[in-house]
């Protein structure tokens, strides 16, 4: 017959003389009813590599009570504790969830209809967009898993003047850089004949001098040359 309450544990049997006696259990251990063990069980361990985590804490009397983690479902149970969880599913692309996982089932997914998509993470299948209502051109259809692809719609004559202007362009551009050119070789070109008539009137006045002296030497004149310019 049981002999220790919970939370104890037989310290030492009874004898002819002696009655026996009990202990409380050391930490970490417990007994969760009347018992004649010599020793008393060792807590429970929520190990975080099978996806659990500590609810209740061991106690003498109680073992660990242990929960799935965030984002885990309980797979095993044993004695009101989870022993083992599993990670919650991810619903694919193409699917939606229907119901969202808890500690105790897993993620309920449903695969979209034909005119709907879903990337795995949507609450319900979305309807593909309408591009012609928008003003818009389809490029490229929806799937289960992406919606339409739209783009800006141009009308035959936009295209046919967005065909035609661009060489237009080109041209332009071609006729402005040789243009620029020209310029500046013609600019390179006319600066030393600049030069050359500035230096003109010099020249001239030098002849002028050099006339005057040598009519002076004729004439007998000693005077030194005016300071005349031209």
């Amino acid at each position: 017959f049981w002999v220790c309450f919970l939370g104890t544990h037989v310290q030492k049997h009874c004898s002819e003389k002696t009655t026996t006696s009990c202990a409380p259990c050391p930490e970490s251990t417990y007994t969760a009813e009347p018992n004649g063990l010599l020793q008393c069980n060792a807590c429970s361990v929520c190990d975080p590599a099978l996806g659990l985590r500590v609810n209740k804490t061991c106690t003498q009397s109680s073992d660990t009570v242990c929960e799935p983690q965030e984002g885990f479902y309980c797979t095993a149970y044993r004695s009101g504790g989870c022993i083992q969880a599993a990670e919650h599913t991810k619903c694919s692309p193409g699917e939606y969830i229907k119901q969202p996982g808890t500690a105790a089932e897993d993620t309920y997914c449903v695969e979209c209809g034909d005119g709907f998509y879903s990337d795995g993470t949507f609450r319900s299948c979305r309807l593909h967009s309408w591009c012609e209502a928008s003003g818009l051109t389809e490029v490229q259809p929806g799937t289960h898993q992406s919606d339409v692809v739209c783009e800006f719609k141009l009308s035959y004559v936009a295209k046919m003047g967005l065909s035609a202007g661009m060489p237009m362009a080109v041209l332009v551009v071609v006729g402005v850089v040789v243009l620029v050119l020209c310029c500046n070789k013609k600019s390179k070109t006319v600066q030393p004949t600049v030069h050359r008539v500035r230096e003109e009137p010099r020249q001239v006045w030098f002849r002028h001098v050099a006339i005057k002296m040598n009519i002076s030497k004729v004439h007998g004149d000693d005077a030194p040359p005016s300071s005349e310019k031209c």
